[in-house]
């Protein structure tokens, strides 16, 4: 291990003593910088390499520069490694720099890695050109998990001697009695209060209601990704987000609903933000059918409001299909990533999902609601005192609330108009 730090450390000092420029990389989240006029070249190379120092784990990104005309245009260099953004500068830049017979400069920065699995590291110079593509450099790597030491716990003398009986005595005899009589009095109290709890429960299921445990004033945040396709299917994502936005005790976040941060920020950097900070990811995927089972065109019913596809959708479907494969070796994290079927009722022979999606935990609509709410619950921390578990907060929604998603589901299934109240609430589980 030392040895491989030592060749590290000979390896930068090497490359970075050629120069008198010094970098200084920090995090960063604004947007990238273009120029019409003039941008430096592209990384001429990128090295990246997994480093244990101590108990952390690192990883060495090194970059060279190239030395040319251009290098008077570069401002900054940023990396983007795993769901980080850094942004390198340069002192003193390149355009007051003495770099006289040097074809290239190496700078290298360090990385902490917080998790294990897929990492991919991009580092690209600014200002970009106009046209960016093949402008990155961009590299792999698998970072696995972390072995872990157990320790065995020793057993000590003071705890062995904290074990031991004493003599009885008259005190200790009556002070046992009054614990039993304390311990009765808990239990009977913890059974009465489990038996209120029970009727309570039971009188709400009898009721038509559903219950979502949740913890007070910490709702599920859940970001909605889906593809560009006819207004029937958009207009069902969105009956879907304000499901669960106003009835289903999530906090969604959906492109219809944050266009001008989109447009701020870019669909990438976007939608990284919100998966990272999100506890769900659903993505509302199409089922790829044959042409025999594919469904005519629908027309939206006239009480549903339309809304324009945003331009940013059609990025942001394929950008988290590389993003769920990227995870495809991490259970962990492929477990933040759940699929939304919309076409229950069809033959699943005739449908299947992308491969991108095919390892992913999935719901089909309107059949799995109640199992998809629930699911987004129970996987929040719940406390483990006996009050936290009688008396938390609950959501409760009837099958009245659900009256717009079922409207948009049915006409993007293209059902029937003969189909009655009572037959679309078994729909609902």
């Amino acid at each position: 291990m030392w040895q491989s730090i030592l060749f590290c450390i000979c390896f930068i000092a090497s490359r970075g003593t050629a120069h008198d420029i010094k970098v200084d990389c920090k995090k960063h989240h604004d947007v990238p910088e273009t120029d019409l006029n003039g941008s430096p070249s592209k990384v001429a190379n990128l090295t990246v390499k997994l480093l244990t120092v101590g108990n952390e784990r690192k990883l060495n990104i090194s970059w060279a520069i190239n030395i040319d005309a251009s290098s008077s245009y570069l401002k900054r260099t940023r990396i983007l490694s795993g769901l980080k953004n850094h942004i390198c500068l340069y002192n003193p830049p390149f355009a007051a720099a003495n770099l006289t017979g040097l074809k290239e400069v190496w700078f290298s920065f360090l990385v902490d890695v917080d998790y294990h699995g897929s990492w991919r590291t991009t580092v690209y110079n600014e200002p970009l050109p106009p046209d960016e593509n093949g402008y990155t450099k961009s590299l792999p790597m698998w970072v696995p998990r972390q072995p872990t030491t157990t320790v065995a716990p020793s057993s000590t003398k003071a705890t062995l001697e904290s074990l031991q009986t004493t003599p009885n005595t008259e005190a200790q005899n009556e002070e046992v009695k009054n614990v039993s009589r304390i311990v009765f009095g808990v239990v009977a109290l913890l059974i009465i209060l489990i038996s209120c709890f029970v009727i309570y429960k039971r009188f709400l299921s009898y009721s038509g209601f559903e219950i979502l445990p949740v913890a007070a004033m910490a709702p599920v945040s859940v970001v909605v990704v889906y593809p560009s396709l006819t207004p029937a299917f958009q207009q069902a994502v969105v009956a879907l987000a304000e499901f669960l936005q106003w009835h289903g005790g999530c906090r969604v976040v959906i492109d219809m609903w944050q266009q001008g941060k989109i447009a701020e920020l870019g669909p990438l950097r976007w939608l990284a933000e919100q998966v990272q900070s999100a506890d769900r990811v659903l993505i509302v995927s199409p089922q790829v059918e044959t042409p025999s089972s594919m469904p005519g065109p629908c027309t939206p019913a006239s009480s549903l409001p339309r809304h324009s596809i945003p331009a940013a959708t059609g990025d942001l479907y394929p950008l988290i299909l590389n993003m769920v494969a990227s995870h495809a070796r991490s259970a962990t994290e492929l477990a933040k990533f759940w699929v939304v079927q919309l076409h229950a009722e069809k033959d699943k022979k005739s449908c299947v999902l992308p491969p991108e999606l095919q390892t992913c935990r999935a719901f089909c609509l309107m059949k799995d609601l109640n199992r998809l709410c629930k699911s987004l619950h129970s996987q929040r921390k719940v406390g483990k005192k006996i009050s936290s578990l009688l008396f938390k907060h609950k959501i409760l929604y009837s099958q009245n609330s659900t009256t717009k998603l079922r409207e948009a589901i049915e006409m993007l299934g293209a059902k029937k108009p003969g189909i009655s109240d009572g037959t679309l609430n078994k729909d609902l589980c």
